[in-house]
């Protein structure tokens, strides 16, 4: 990751006026981030947290997206702001803690800013693995994290050893 990318954003407390209203918003560096905030950055990479059982989300976001037209005739691409700040991640099961709580509950952070597509993957892995996401258990035995896999390859069913008597992970 180049350490310039994280450093370049002014998140003075003024980035929480105007545009930055939309609720639950996502704190960087302790300030919402707005449209405004987005600049040359491609993407982040995000942690969410249930504020109820204490349990966390980490994932990857882009802020732009690219679609085909709604006509559907043209073999061109549309490129338009993504839905980043309504996103409350991938997972099934923290969309529907979402629902139950009530997104109030959940508190959204963005953990780093990169400048391509390449970089906003690579921390998002460094990041699953760095956390233990798919072994880490809360105090009662619940998994910490809601991520069930990282790149669709590593299983938690496969690691994590939630609610088994065998701790050892081979």
């Amino acid at each position: 990751m180049n350490s310039d990318e994280n450093s370049r954003l002014d998140t003075s407390p003024e980035t929480t006026m105007g545009e930055g209203n939309y609720e639950n918003p996502w704190i960087y560096k302790g300030s919402t981030f707005t449209s405004d905030n987005i600049g040359d950055f491609f993407g982040y990479v995000y942690c969410i947290t249930n504020l109820q059982n204490g349990r966390k989300y980490i994932g990857r976001k882009y802020f732009t997206q690219r679609r085909k037209p709604r006509s559907g005739k043209s073999k061109r691409r549309v490129t338009s702001e993504s839905d980043w700040k309504k996103y409350y991640g991938s997972s099934p099961e923290l969309k529907e803690d979402v629902k139950h709580f009530g997104n109030q509950n959940f508190k959204r952070e963005i953990l780093s800013l990169h400048s391509t597509k390449g970089t906003v993957n690579y921390e998002e892995t460094k990041q699953l693995f760095l956390n233990n996401v798919l072994i880490e258990s809360l105090d009662d035995g619940t998994p910490a994290f809601y991520n069930s896999n990282i790149l669709g390859r590593y299983m938690k069913k496969d690691y994590g050893q939630f609610g088994r008597n065998n701790t050892n992970i081979s």
